[in-house]
């Protein structure tokens, strides 16, 4: 650890971010990397007693109990923080109660509070198909419109906008159960993926460097694959062929969420146009999708190889 870090590190422990969805994917990889870099982690949890708020105070993560619609709990979540890591539960996941106004409701809340709190830095974690266009997939437009807001406001403020994520390629249903994985990209197009864990190192980063990233909108992913790429990848971790096969059509056509993503894939909002090589210079631990597949366990990759595939929410 050089100078730089020694000093970014020990300013760090005498600073407090305020993480929403630590007991969740982004949430958790978040506040484990602001652990990890030295800063003091405030965890926001519907319930204090559960399993999940026990093992982030196990790991000496305070936790403060808060409502996303419940603005005075995360005014008194957010005082004395130095900076908020804002994420919200999508309204395009499966099984999620969270309308799509909801969604905004809850993003422009957090932003506005964490401005009268004087929070100094707030960091939110948006899609990458988000934007000033709308998609036409509410659960990305819920987003562009959070953006929109925060924006606005008289706060320093980055966006991040994740790629989809290497997780949803091990959702059960994909098809490798029968020796062919599908998903929407067409065999030769590219699509790039960013690994939940990547996503926590960045987002540490750039709370410990806030003139680089400040009023920023910043595009992550790690890795850019083709569906034949991505085959190639599961034969050698399976150590069996796979072959890859675009989503059938009749799937596609039967859902109007998944007909529409795969027109994003194909129009290039989804597929993502981040410079791999650019910010791999800027961010270097950033994984490829080949080391993240050998680092998950067996019973992960074998979970993926069951046969029933649900709604995909790619963010």
């Amino acid at each position: 650890m050089d100078e730089q870090q020694l000093t970014r590190r020990k300013t760090a422990s005498d600073r407090v971010i305020t993480v929403l969805g630590a007991t969740g994917q982004q949430g958790g990889s978040v506040a484990t990397a602001l652990l990890e870099a030295g800063w003091r982690v405030r965890a926001v949890v519907r319930d204090p007693s559960s399993s999940r708020a026990r093992r982030l105070e196990a790991a000496g993560i305070e936790t403060a109990t808060g409502d996303l619609g419940d603005p005075a709990s995360l005014r008194s979540a957010f005082t004395g923080a130095h900076g908020v890591f804002s994420v919200q539960p999508s309204s395009g996941q499966a099984g999620s109660e969270v309308t799509d106004d909801d969604e905004v409701a809850y993003g422009i809340s957090v932003a506005d509070t964490a401005r009268d709190a004087g929070v100094e830095h707030l960091v939110y974690s948006s899609a990458i198909a988000a934007g000033p266009t709308s998609t036409g997939i509410a659960h990305f437009d819920t987003k562009s419109r959070i953006e929109e807001h925060i924006e606005g406001l008289d706060i320093c403020s980055t966006i991040v906008r994740p790629a989809s994520f290497m997780e949803i390629l091990l959702l059960p249903g994909m098809g490798l159960a029968g020796g062919r994985f599908s998903f929407l990209m067409d065999n030769e197009q590219p699509m790039q993926f960013i690994a939940v864990r990547d996503i926590g190192a960045i987002v540490g980063q750039i709370f410990s460097t806030p003139n680089e990233f400040a009023h920023r909108t910043l595009d992550i992913a790690g890795d850019a694959l083709t569906g034949h790429q991505l085959a190639q990848h599961f034969s050698v971790a399976l150590g069996r062929p796979i072959d890859y096969q675009r989503m059938n059509p009749s799937v596609l056509q039967r859902g109007d969420v998944l007909s529409r993503l795969a027109a994003a894939v194909d129009d290039g909002r989804l597929a993502g146009h981040v410079d791999l090589t650019e910010l791999r210079q800027r961010f270097p631990f950033l994984l490829r999708f080949g080391d993240w597949l050998a680092s998950r366990d067996a019973g992960s990759i074998a979970t993926a190889g069951r046969p029933v595939m649900g709604d995909v929410e790619l963010r």
